[in-house]
């Protein structure tokens, strides 16, 4: 497996790591066996992916949890573990408080990426508490830096991180030397990050991480219509909010440019005889400027087969091809990267 590293801090990562949104079950990805994500993991270690990835948030603590306990019969040296804090949580004592527990949930001494999950303002926090203090009196970022640093010298993490920072919010930090990593969301109807954020990010040495690289299954070409993919994969901008009852959107979407962009991708799978999937995940591994891009898993042959889909490059070809059949989508998105919000409600800013 491929590995890059984060120019600021030198962090090595896989070109591919494994999102664990899903373990530990929930309403959003429906029941998970511990037994069968251990043995995702244990595959994804077999293909040299050992970057895994979570959240506080994730199933209420529960993918945490779940990780932990497949943590206890693998070596802690043979994985890296990124976590992270929701913006609701990140006063200092409070930050401190919710690391321990991360740290407890884990079953790890360490956390070797601890990200900021969301910018740290009223907009963003409101989407994680309804405590009407911690929305009104978010802390100052220099505070949240501050507290991670003392994180970092105490041992509990390794690496600091943010998600979804747009650049405005990227220049209120203190420094950026410090910073491993930016995660944000980036697929082939995805774009918007390259407007802006990763010219910055590359600019100051800030590693980039993708995350909904197959945009929860949109681009494996399981669903032949819109209509058939779940309601709450379609809460994002590219769909018509109109239609889609949990949207928070407000906007009427972008359905005809991501359709387009989606019948070019099953054409050239049709044509080639890689899988949309395979294509989708290769396209986005071609970006030189992402170190880690996250997929998720519902079973270790499907893990495997990612692992496999990246080994090899994109042909120039193809990967122009795809370039070029979605950038009309990506310009008309805008620089917008909240993918689920509308530009005025924009948490990343």
């Amino acid at each position: 497996m491929q590995r890059r590293t984060c120019p600021n801090t030198g962090l090595s990562l896989p070109i591919l790591g494994l999102g664990c949104w899903s373990f530990g079950g929930g309403d959003y990805w429906g029941p998970r066996e511990l037994k069968d994500e251990e043995a995702i993991v244990k595959t994804a270690l077999e293909h040299g992916i050992n970057y895994l990835d979570t959240a506080e948030i994730y199933n209420s603590g529960r993918s945490e949890e779940s990780l932990g306990k497949i943590m206890r019969n693998i070596p802690r040296d043979q994985v890296l573990i990124g976590s992270k804090i929701s913006p609701a949580n990140c006063q200092p004592a409070i930050l401190v408080e919710h690391c321990e527990a991360s740290l407890r949930r884990l079953q790890t001494d360490y956390i070797d990426l601890y990200m900021v999950h969301w910018p740290v303002h009223p907009a963003a926090i409101k989407s994680f508490t309804k405590d009407p203090e911690r929305i009104a009196n978010p802390p100052r970022i220099e505070e949240v830096y501050q507290t991670l640093l003392e994180l970092q010298q105490a041992g509990k993490i390794r690496h600091i991180g943010i998600s979804n920072f747009a650049v405005s919010r990227m220049a209120e930090l203190p420094a950026l030397d410090k910073i491993a990593i930016n995660q944000l969301a980036y697929n082939l109807i995805s774009r918007s990050i390259e407007l802006e954020v990763l010219p910055y990010c590359e600019k100051h040495g800030v590693g980039t991480m993708g995350y909904m690289g197959l945009m929860q299954g949109i681009l494996s070409g399981r669903w032949a219509s819109f209509d058939e993919i779940p309601m709450l994969r379609r809460r994002t901008r590219h769909f018509d909010s109109r239609k889609v009852p949990n949207s928070r959107t407000g906007e009427p979407g972008f359905e005809a440019e991501t359709s387009s962009v989606l019948q070019e991708l099953r054409a050239i799978s049709e044509e080639t005889g890689y899988s949309m999937a395979d294509l989708a995940l290769k396209w986005v591994c071609a970006n030189p400027n992402l170190t880690c891009n996250l997929v998720g898993a519902s079973s270790p042959a499907q893990l495997a087969k990612n692992g496999e889909a990246v080994k090899k490059e994109l042909e120039a070809p193809l990967l122009h091809r795809l370039n070029e059949a979605s950038v009309t989508l990506r310009d008309k998105m805008g620089n917008h990267i909240d993918l689920f919000e509308s530009t005025e409600n924009d948490r990343t800013v």
